[in-house]
């Protein structure tokens, strides 16, 4: 069985999908999924679906939405309703919880490549690393659970991974510039520079970039653009860190040529003079 999470919700077997339109029973679904093999209990369901304001019909309402999700299931897998709740959606402690065999997961995988791109940059293996964290990268298709609409759970939950998503990026990008990528990545960070105008280490990765690769003129630019932009909106200057790339980038200093922009697991942050 197949489950997505990392985008629109998405549940198949073969070539049958699990279709749950309904808001409650998809709340219910994706936050079980979100704690697979972890119980959930009903204070955490309710609290899901109504907040703190929930119906004295709560509990009996979530045992309908869950027989219904077993009916879903047994339908997209083929299995008795008997069998959907002892292996896959299981009563557990005053709650319920997803133990389905979960041939692929996107959560789990990016998990596990999160974990292993990790272990890569402690061994010194950064092309390993900058695989790995491409390709959980690759497994998102859009906003965590973009169909979803989240209770406190789940919003909760999904702001976590689009944080894991966002750390994730730029240390890939981290890892592509110390790999001698920059023309590579060059309109890639053109991009998401221009889609997050404050975000303050991927302008410095920009302007790495774009120094690096011949384009001292644009680095400066790109400095002098966030200043005013953060002027206007915030009425604050960039960071010191990135007053001192923008003053290499100025005299040409020759440690951009290797220094590194983000700390990356297991470092200790070098910052220039």
């Amino acid at each position: 069985m197949r489950v997505q999470l990392l985008g629109p919700l998405l549940i198949s077997c073969a070539d049958r999908q699990m279709r749950v339109s309904a808001r409650k029973p998809r709340q219910i679904l994706a936050l079980l999924l979100l704690k697979h093999s972890r119980a959930v209990p009903m204070a955490a369901l309710t609290e899901e679906l109504w907040g703190g304001h929930a119906p004295k019909t709560a509990r009996a309402s979530v045992q309908l939405y869950v027989f219904q999700l077993r009916k879903n299931l047994a339908e997209v897998t083929g299995r008795s309703m008997d069998a959907v709740s002892s292996e896959m959606l299981r009563t557990a402690r005053g709650g319920y919880e997803f133990v389905g065999d979960l041939s692929r997961f996107d959560l789990r995988t990016f998990h596990r490549l999160e974990r292993s791109g990790t272990a890569a940059i402690a061994d010194g293996d950064l092309v390993t690393a900058v695989q790995d964290f491409r390709e959980a990268l690759s497994l998102w298709r859009g906003p965590a659970l973009a169909d979803v609409e989240p209770g406190p759970g789940i919003r909760a939950e999904a702001a976590g991974l689009e944080q894991s998503r966002s750390t994730m990026l730029n240390h890939r990008i981290e890892l592509d510039l110390r790999l001698g990528r920059h023309r590579e990545i060059l309109a890639e960070l053109t991009d998401l520079a221009m889609h997050d105008r404050f975000h303050e280490d991927l302008h410095a990765q920009l302007m790495i970039a774009l120094y690096r690769s011949g384009h001292r003129t644009g680095a400066l630019e790109v400095f002098h653009r966030l200043h005013k932009n953060m002027v206007r909106r915030f009425g604050l200057d960039p960071s010191p860190q990135l007053h001192r790339y923008y003053h290499a980038v100025l005299t040409s200093d020759s440690e951009l040529d290797r220094m590194p922009v983000l700390q990356l697991p297991g470092e200790v942050r070098v910052r220039l003079p």
